[in-house]
């Protein structure tokens, strides 16, 4: 929390004054998180002072909220490509992004609980720079990072606004995919990478994490034989989180020949469940190719599931235990 508060002070991020009359005010709390890496170990311990952004009201309080985010398919090109070239690829981390964001609106928010200023009790914070859950904060932050790149002689492809490319006229260039507040770069330059970290840690309030390792729930295991990705910590929380951990295990997805239809007879499951299933399986395709093909089939059941279609991506679950078990894939 002391260290949230600074960020916040340090970035200008609001102003103390009076309330104006007629003006609404927004209110915050704090929100608790445990950071984990991906041997599943605690990483750190995060306090976040967010928005109660759900008060706000459209065209009162903001007006644009879209900000593009990088696709999956993006992110596996780009890994593609270092791997084929041999280049290395690197992460960094953005310390509370959200808070570089510059605010086009005039937001007013109380004053965090146990940070409350003696003597101006009942003055508000006047945002300057935007705060996490406020409806507006990912376009801000966005548009900051975005005319950061195009300042340092970037090209956004405009195709994939995520991603940005820096040439030089001696053919040497470095790729940059933003998620968030996590970044990617690889490039065929080592002093282009030390230049381009240099300028964003004084841009910005950043983690250097070296080599990419873990991003977005993908393993990253770069190797002088290849890069190598998987999916092994999201997949065991996967079944721990529909209580498969203990399941026995077959050893493939599904029966050759086996066709699902829509069942009228069967017993009507809950499709809330089924969804969240087949939800986390989509996920896990990233790293997958064996199992797209059931999962694209049980997928045309989301509205009306049955205990066929149940038992059927419940086997998927025990298929992906047997592949974690025998350690195939990974």
């Amino acid at each position: 929390m002391e260290s949230e508060i600074a960020a916040i002070w340090k970035n200008n991020t609001w102003e103390i004054t009076d309330l104006p009359h007629g003006a609404k005010i927004v209110g915050v709390k704090w929100v608790y998180k445990t950071k984990l890496n991906e041997h599943g170990e605690v990483d750190k311990y995060k306090a976040r002072l967010v928005v109660k952004g759900y008060t706000q009201q459209y065209r009162v309080d903001y007006m644009e909220v879209f900000a593009p985010v990088a696709r999956m398919d993006t992110i596996r090109l780009i890994l593609a490509l270092a791997a084929q070239k041999g280049w290395s690829l690197f992460q960094l981390d953005v310390k509370s992004a959200f808070l570089h964001g510059e605010l086009n609106e005039e937001v007013y928010i109380e004053q965090p609980l146990g940070y409350v200023i003696k003597g101006a009790e009942k003055k508000v914070c006047r945002l300057r720079r935007a705060l996490y859950d406020l409806k507006q904060a990912p376009r801000a932050w966005y548009s900051r990072i975005e005319s950061y790149f195009l300042k340092e002689g970037f090209e956004k492809c405009p195709y994939e606004h995520t991603l940005f490319l820096k040439k030089t006229e001696e053919d040497t260039f470095l790729i940059a995919c933003l998620y968030v507040d996590d970044l990617i770069f690889t490039g065929n330059n080592k002093m282009m990478f030390n230049s381009f970290k240099q300028s964003m840690m004084k841009e910005f309030d950043m983690t250097d994490l070296g080599r990419m390792r873990y991003f977005l729930g993908l393993e990253v295991f770069q190797r002088a034989d290849g890069i190598f990705i998987c999916q092994r910590k999201y997949a065991q929380e996967v079944l721990q989180r529909f209580n498969m951990a203990d399941c026995n295990v077959v050893f493939n997805p599904i029966v050759p020949g086996f066709k699902l239809v829509k069942e009228s007879t069967s017993t009507a499951v809950n499709n809330t469940l089924y969804m969240q299933i087949i939800g986390s399986l989509m996920y896990l395709t990233s790293t997958r190719p064996d199992i797209i093909f059931v999962v694209n089939m049980l997928s045309k059941h989301l509205t009306h599931p049955t205990e066929i279609h149940l038992q059927a991506v419940k086997k998927v679950l025990r298929y992906i235990k047997c592949t974690l078990a025998y350690g195939i894939f990974y």
